[in-house]
């Protein structure tokens, strides 16, 4: 099981320790780094800082967020970075919820996410294959586009540039059952939001005949301290904002998930409270066990048997959220 670092997304401007920890992950040997985006910074510029002060580190997006560009274009972000960074690419990438498609990127939610992602891919892998122009008559993606509002001049073309890899790994961030097992078969790797090493049993189904070298690749958030109940505060506190804040009620991805994760009750809880306005006890209703067991919280040793709990499962690639140098250098000596 590999480790890479996930940097999110800025809050309310760049953070000053992204760079820091990036070169200090890649110094400790660590696989990969990964930025995200959701409506404020995007998920390329800052990762491709990070290349120019990198050189063996891979770099993914954990995600890019497909409403936000056209495939094509989001094609053209990753086979540029790649080539500046020698081929080090790899482009994850996620659908997102109708309360971020359609309040920040102005644009309906497709009606049906599975095919809508599918069209998305073979777009972008036909642009990195280059193989000719660009061609698909497809339900949300038309090239060259054919709509009556077009003027019927649109050209089928190619990138100019070539690819350095037509096989540039591709991953999606998943959370339905059917929308993990098309990943499987359209993608190279999953992204999944939450993983908990004791409830595997839960993607199972979605999982079966996976293709040889495919990534699993979950998000956990790490930090090696003393108290467990304060080091899972800000595990709670992202917890309450996806949970609750995320979504409408009555169509929330997260919070589904949680639900299909045995803590229904309490996901409908937190979303209750937080769309109520009480933010801080919705953090607070947040179960404790279940924001340890889709994190790595607490004393060296007690991580260190948490730790082969997630080494014993399909995950190949652990991407931790760590805010400190301290426990990216603890983790790397118990993944050794």
């Amino acid at each position: 099981m590999r480790l890479g670092l996930a940097l999110g997304y800025w809050g309310r401007g760049p953070h000053p320790s992204h760079l820091d920890l990036a070169t200090e992950a890649e110094n400790l040997g660590y696989h990969s780094v990964w930025t995200a985006e959701a409506w404020g910074s995007d998920a390329f510029t800052p990762l491709t800082w990070i290349a120019a002060h990198t050189s063996r580190i891979r770099l993914g997006t954990a995600i890019a967020q497909m409403s936000a560009r056209t495939p094509t274009a989001t094609a053209m972000h990753a086979l540029t970075l790649d080539h500046l960074s020698g081929g080090r690419m790899m482009l994850g990438l996620g659908l997102s919820g109708p309360q971020v498609v359609e309040g920040w990127y102005g644009r309906p939610f497709p009606a049906s996410p599975l095919t809508a992602t599918r069209e998305y891919v073979d777009v972008v892998r036909q642009v990195l294959r280059r193989e000719g122009p660009v061609s698909l008559e497809g339900r949300f993606h038309q090239h060259p586009y054919r709509g009556a509002d077009g003027t019927s001049l649109g050209k089928p073309l190619k990138p100019i540039t070539h690819p350095l890899r037509a096989d540039l790994p591709v991953l999606l961030g998943a959370e339905g059952p059917k929308n993990i097992a098309q990943t499987t078969r359209i993608a190279d790797g999953w992204l999944p939001l939450y993983w908990s090493p004791t409830r595997t049993d839960v993607y199972r189904a979605s999982l079966t005949g996976l293709p040889e070298g495919f990534m699993i690749a979950p998000m956990a958030r790490a930090k090696v301290c003393d108290d467990v109940a304060e080091g899972l505060l800000p595990v709670k506190a992202m917890l309450g904002f996806y949970i609750g804040g995320m979504g409408h009620a009555a169509r929330n991805f997260h919070a589904d998930l949680m639900a299909r994760m045995g803590y229904e009750e309490e996901a409908r809880r937190i979303q209750e409270l937080f769309l109520a306005g009480r933010k801080e006890e919705a953090v607070l209703a947040v179960p404790d066990a279940f924001a340890d067991e889709i994190s790595l919280i607490g004393p060296r040793e007690r991580i260190a048997e948490r730790l082969d709990l997630w080494r014993a499962g399909p995950v190949t690639d652990l991407l931790v959220t760590a805010p400190d140098p301290h426990t990216l250098r603890v983790l790397a000596e118990l993944a050794c």
